[in-house]
Parts: structure tokens; C-alpha cells; sequence
């Protein structure tokens, strides 16, 4: 063990206040406890200002960075040492001082169809009010399925299965590995395959962030650090940042490995989801960054520029 990692008798974990959120970081502390017994290891649970705004859409009150600047300011002030996201909160430039340094292995990546009436997307009825967080499922529901209303769904998971319970809406979409990982897993109606809606960039994996200056705590947590996820979660990373992906931008990005070749599959929508351009690549893992920033220039040639600079004067961007 090097030497740095002896030296290092406690470790302070930085996360969101949320269930899910707290999972997420108590799993982290529970891997790392079993490989550094020695080292106390506590959490800092911390409302963030995404935690906080409930009442809009995330696209509206700035992205999903939201989630995370409290999490790095306490990194930065020596509060926290690491910080435990998830990766597809994780904005697609990690900010400079800064450093990812670890992502683990992935959990499911689909989206979960959730319903106490109808067991299928096809099954409702035209009209039914289905609940989902985000742009993407939003345009993808939008083109596949026009019959029926798309409807803001915000709040925890929790919050989101109650506002279900109560009628508000006849299905919501939810993250599958959210739901797996809160022991929720009988409350999902059925999973949705990527075909039928592509997760989002890095969804189902964690990432560990911690500032760039300590190499300490990256050498410790490389032992959590799975090759192969990382390399899907960097190719997709990688076509959204060529793309400007965030919270405004309705994208998808799904790469999976199998029999030694990344698969990488990628979309760029309207939001009313009445123009949708989506391409793919095959190659090496290795390759993933590069196949992502190809990908990405595929897409743009195919249409999705057309498709950003449209959101650029709907959103009034900069």
C-alpha cells in the first residue's frame, strides 16, 4: 500500500441530503471501510440549491450543476475530502481544480416505466398524464408516443412515487437504478429498452470527485474505479460535451461493451420531440472519447446543429 494512503486516517464524504443521494455516499463509505479499516470515514450531508427548488424545471433554473457546486465548495474549503455523484448529474466539464477520480461500476441503466394501473407505455390510454424530470425522456416520449401529455415531475424519488400514488399522474419515468438501489424495485411497472428511451449520459454509474491537488485520495479510490464503465460513461461524456449537453439540450448517449466492442448509440432532439436526429458507432473501448467526439460531429452534420441553434433562441442562451 503506498505510503500516502497509510497517512491518510480520515476521509470526509460530501453528499446531498436526499435518500438516494445518501445511499449512493454510504455505499462509497461502506467499500471504502472494507479496504481501509484503518481510516475513519464519516459523511457530510449537505441541501444543495437543486435540492432546494422544487417548483421548475431543471432546464429553467440552470442544470443539473445545481446538484453538485455545494458539494465542490466544500471540497475547496477542506470540509469534505471526496465527493460522491451521480454521473449523470455530473456536468460534462468538471470544473478547474478538480478532478473525477474514480467512476464504479454501473448499476442498470434504463428508465423504469411506472404505473398502479397500466403495465406498458403502449397501454395508455390517449391523454394519460405521464410525470417525467427531464428534456430527454420528454422529447422521446413526444415522438414516440404523441397521444399522450408530458407533464414537470421534480422532488426525490419518493416525492415523485407519492405525487404517482396520489393520481396525479397516470405513469412517471424514473431512473431504474434509483429505484433498485432504494429497494424499490417491485414499484417498477416495466423497463424501458434503450430503443425505446436511451438513458442519459453516465446514468446508473457514481462518480468520486475530490480536488485535483490530492493524489492521495485519487490513488485510494482506484481500487473502486471499474475500466470498463468508464470507458462507456467517457464516450458518452464526450459526445455531450462536443454537443454542449446539459440540463436545456434533450440528448441522449448510451455505450455498452460486449465481446470486446464499445457500442455507442446517441440522439439530439426537439423538445416536442418532432425532430430527433440519433446515430451510432462501434470500436474499440479505448477509442470511446474519440468515437464520442465523432459521433457528435455525425450528428451535427445530420441535423442537430439546426436542432441546438433552434434551443439557442428559444432558451435565449449566451
Amino acid at each position: 500500500m503506498p505510503s500516502s494512503l497509510l497517512s491518510t486516517k480520515k476521509i470526509v464524504i460530501a453528499s446531498r441530503e436526499s435518500l438516494l443521494a445518501m445511499w449512493q455516499a454510504k455505499f462509497i463509505q461502506k467499500l471504502l471501510g472494507e479496504l481501509y479499516p484503518q481510516t475513519e470515514i464519516s459523511i457530510l450531508g449537505m441541501t444543495t440549491r437543486g435540492d432546494q427548488i422544487l417548483d421548475q424545471s431543471l432546464s429553467k433554473i440552470g442544470g443539473k450543476g445545481l446538484f453538485i457546486k455545494e458539494l465542490e465548495q466544500a471540497l475547496e474549503d477542506g470540509r469534505a475530502d471526496i465527493a460522491v455523484h451521480s454521473m449523470k448529474d455530473m456536468p460534462m466539464n468538471v470544473p478547474e481544480g478538480f478532478k473525477l477520480a474514480a467512476i464504479t461500476e454501473r448499476e442498470d441503466p434504463r428508465d423504469a416505466f411506472v404505473s398502479n394501473q397500466f403495465a406498458s407505455l403502449i397501454a395508455l390510454p390517449e391523454g394519460s398524464i405521464v410525470g417525467t424530470s427531464s428534456l430527454r425522456r420528454e422529447s422521446q416520449l413526444r415522438a414516440h408516443f404523441s397521444h399522450l401529455q408530458v407533464r414537470p415531475l421534480r422532488g426525490n424519488v419518493q416525492t415523485r412515487l407519492r405525487k404517482l400514488d396520489e393520481g396525479q399522474y397516470a405513469a412517471i419515468i424514473l431512473a431504474a437504478a434509483g429505484l433498485k438501489r432504494l429497494g424499490l424495485s417491485d414499484r417498477i411497472t416495466t423497463l424501458l429498452s434503450p430503443e425505446q428511451s436511451l438513458p442519459a449520459v453516465g446514468q446508473g454509474a457514481l462518480g468520486i470527485e475530490c480536488r485535483a491537488d490530492r493524489t492521495d485520495l485519487v490513488d485510494l479510490v482506484q481500487p473502486l474505479h471499474h475500466q470498463e464503465t468508464a470507458y462507456c460513461v467517457e464516450a458518452e461524456r464526450a459526445m455531450s460535451q462536443v454537443l454542449g449537453g446539459s440540463c436545456q439540450v434533450p440528448l441522449g448517449a448510451f455505450a455498452e461493451i460486449s465481446n470486446g466492442t464499445l457500442h455507442l448509440r446517441g440522439f439530439v432532439a426537439q423538445p416536442d420531440g418532432k425532430h430527433v436526429v440519433s446515430g451510432e458507432l462501434t470500436g474499440s473501448p479505448e477509442c470511446g472519447i474519440a468515437m464520442g467526439q465523432q459521433l457528435a460531429q455525425k450528428l451535427k452534420q445530420e441535423g442537430a446543429d439546426q436542432i441546438l441553434a433552434t434551443l439557442v433562441v428559444t432558451e435565449g442562451w449566451t
